[in-house]
């Protein structure tokens, strides 16, 4: 059952909610903040409680909305959780690498990942749609918009601002499509200056479940051909992706100003 209550009403909820968890888990941090804490490319100390945060203030906002939409973020999020804490420190990423490993015998935390958060995309698919074609095209569409957005997580603000820019045309549309995008886009924009300043990330649970959401909204508000051209468009960029299409080039070395410049051999 979808309920309707606006796409303004939406942003603000979800944006609040974000804020509130957020709040909450920093304050609570079960296990002690150190365990939720994680070194990021700069070096620099940051804590993953925007990905719970935004997980659960998704799932929350959305499901007023979609059930269906709220339990694929759920399953997303958690999907991501899982890869966050067993797989830290496993610096495999994406289709290849971890279907890789399958093949040689070794289920990693992001084979666990894949698996769960395909599942999920197809369940939420079946009750979002009615035909069989529908449905399957439906869980690709949201399982590969979840792997796509957490494939653009490579520096801080790339996700969040990768779904405020995708949900931008989606939030000018009305109806369900509209409300499940302005949730994405007010989940997004509560962690954006956080994930900008390094103070948190959002880690794959955070990714991935703001990814799922991003996908039901297209899901929602598409018939079979848009949905054909949506899941054409996550598998493609997926495809890219895998072979390190987002991920960023490597720095250009810079010379030390204290440091010499290199001259002519000294002849003996």
């Amino acid at each position: 059952m979808i309920i309707r209550r606006g796409r303004g009403p939406a942003f603000v909820a979800a944006a609040g909610v974000t804020r509130a968890a957020l709040a909450g888990l920093r304050a609570v941090a079960p296990g002690g903040l150190e365990r939720w804490q994680r070194t990021n490319y700069a070096g620099r100390t940051v804590d993953l409680c925007p990905g719970p945060a935004a997980t659960l203030a998704a799932a929350a906002v959305a499901s007023r909305v979609s059930p269906a939409a709220a339990g694929a973020v759920l399953v997303a999020g958690a999907c991501g959780a899982y890869d966050d804490v067993v797989g830290a420190g496993d610096a495999r990423r994406g289709f290849r690498a971890h279907l890789g490993a399958l093949r040689r015998g070794e289920v990693t935390s992001g084979t666990v990942k894949l698996v769960g958060i395909g599942l999920g995309g197809l369940a939420a698919g079946a009750l979002l749609k009615d035909r069989a074609v529908d449905r399957v095209l439906a869980g690709v569409v949201i399982a590969g918009a979840a792997h796509c957005v957490n494939l653009v997580d490579v520096r801080p603000g790339r996700a969040a601002g990768a779904v405020l820019a995708l949900t931008a045309p989606g939030v000018l549309r009305a109806g369900a499509a509209g409300e499940l995008a302005a949730v994405a886009a007010g989940v997004a924009g509560a962690v954006l200056p956080g994930d900008l300043g390094e103070r948190g990330m959002l880690g794959d649970a955070g990714a991935h479940a703001m990814g799922a959401l991003l996908g039901a909204a297209a899901v929602v508000g598409n018939g079979r051909l848009g949905l054909l051209v949506h899941a054409a468009a996550v598998a493609g960029a997926a495809v890219w992706g895998d072979r390190g299409g987002f991920s960023p080039s490597p720095p250009l070395p810079v010379p030390s100003l204290g440091a010499a410049a290199p001259g002519p051999p000294l002849r003996p």
